[in-house]
């Protein structure tokens, strides 16, 4: 493989393990490099040009999925429940926002958190951070947050086994839009939300027979097509798994369809931006209240100098309280620059906070109020709000506070489920949808 690819080794790394044993890194990188591809560089080339398509303001981006994804999830029932909380999400915002939809799931390979601080201190113990199921464990002993190496494998096997899940169910007919009422049959007796969702179903039921009176074919909406996304955090697992794609002779990632870089490693002399504006999948950028206009435009330089559109997606956490005064003034300058990129908000990352007895969580409310100041301001400004980016699951947790069915702080404890960051539910995330879906006719 071309020696090109390794510049970024000369180049400051953030957020990297510091593996005590070379050897066994290096190993752990050979068996890696000798594995298939998670994806394909033709799926990657299709969602690229689903995504200029919501850079043209043609269609929008649903991404969502877990903070961290844990080794220790097994069998069907979890992916499932995930995958059926985006697939009622993308039926709300196709039908009721009438757009098409791109679906990305954080998943096959969301296993490396970033992390604040190196160390994380209990009880007057200090020990290394845990930074996801990929590099050490979450379990709170000088043993099991060593950075093992041989993580990085098992990040591959369970990102395969979660890929080959994810395949078989948006392929094999679970999926079918023909269905919707079926996904719901858990859900609609004792949730507002969920008697939405049915009445919604009951259109499309009617919809889809008046399609079928008139001789139209619907055996097309039997499947679904869901991309995998991570951040490209951890360097050696993404060189090991760039590969060169034999139809073009280009590198491709092939740990997933979508990698994005985050918030603390997008520095411009860094080594995340000098490996993945080599390869050709289509990327995102996380954007934080500090970022400027000048950074986003010296970003798109670095990451999409042809300006190709759906290369580059700008994944925007500013927060309830930033996104009104900062969002604008990036989207003004880079729309001004005659760049085509992708517009995102994650609403989840900038509204963070931890309660008087510990928890971190969101509220619900300021989820809601970033994504209304997003479509806020590219209403403004005459532009296209392309996509929302969550961290949610299919399971009745209790993380974060608010939504139809009300969670407060003193209900955190009850079904506080997450490795990393708190998730919207079921319950919250289809709420957010159908308001997502109205925000989106209204500027339309």
């Amino acid at each position: 493989m071309s020696t090109d690819l390794d510049t970024w080794r000369e180049l400051p790394a953030l957020q990297q393990p510091d593996y005590p044993d070379a050897a066994a890194l290096a190993a752990a990188v050979a068996e890696l490099q000798s594995l298939p591809p998670l994806v394909f560089a033709g799926e990657c080339d299709q969602l690229k040009e689903r995504l200029a398509a919501v850079a043209r303001g043609e269609a929008f981006l649903l991404q969502g999925g877990d903070c961290a994804e844990s080794f220790d999830v097994r069998g069907a029932d979890a992916l499932r429940a995930k995958l059926k909380t985006l697939l009622q999400m993308a039926v709300v915002l196709t039908y009721a926002g009438s757009v098409p939809v791109v679906k990305i799931g954080r998943f096959a390979g969301q296993y490396a958190k970033p992390r604040s601080s190196p160390v994380e201190k209990r009880n007057g113990v200090e020990l290394p951070s845990y930074r996801g199921d990929a590099v050490n464990s979450i379990e709170f002993t000088a043993e099991a947050r060593i950075p093992d190496p041989q993580r990085l494998v098992k990040m591959y096997n369970a990102s395969a086994a979660t890929l080959n899940l994810v395949r078989a169910f948006t392929k094999g007919g679970y999926a079918d839009l023909r269905q919707v009422h079926a996904w719901n049959q858990d859900f609609v007796a004792d949730s507002p939300v969920g008697q939405r969702y049915e009445a919604l179903a009951a259109e499309i039921d009617r919809a889809l027979d008046f399609m079928r009176a008139c001789g139209v074919d619907t055996d097309a909406l039997s499947s679904v097509d869901i991309y995998s996304s991570h951040e490209a955090l951890l360097l050696e697992y993404e060189r090991a798994l760039t590969r060169i794609d034999s139809r073009t002779g280009q590198p491709y990632g092939v740990s997933g369809h979508f990698l994005w870089i985050g918030e603390r490693t997008r520095n411009l002399d860094g080594a995340h931006i000098d490996l993945l504006r080599k390869i050709r999948n289509p990327i995102g950028v996380k954007l934080g209240p500090n970022a400027t206009a000048d950074d986003a435009l010296a970003l798109i330089d670095a990451l999409d100098p042809e300006r190709e559109p759906g290369r580059l997606t700008f994944i925007t956490r500013m927060g309830t309280g930033k996104v009104r005064e900062n969002l604008p003034r990036l989207v003004d300058k880079v729309t001004a620059s005659g760049a085509v990129v992708g517009w995102v908000c994650d609403p989840m990352h900038g509204n963070t906070y931890e309660t008087a007895n510990g928890y971190k969580t969101r509220k619900f409310t300021d989820v809601l109020d970033e994504v209304r100041g997003f479509f806020e301001v590219h209403r403004s400004l005459g532009t296209h709000p392309g996509g929302i980016h969550m961290e949610l699951t299919g399971d009745d947790v209790t993380e974060c506070t608010g939504g139809g069915h009300v969670i407060d702080e003193a209900d955190l404890h009850q079904r506080y489920e997450t490795a990393c960051d708190p998730r919207l539910n079921r319950t919250q995330s289809l709420d957010l949808a159908f308001e997502v879906a109205r925000m989106y006719r209204e500027n339309h």
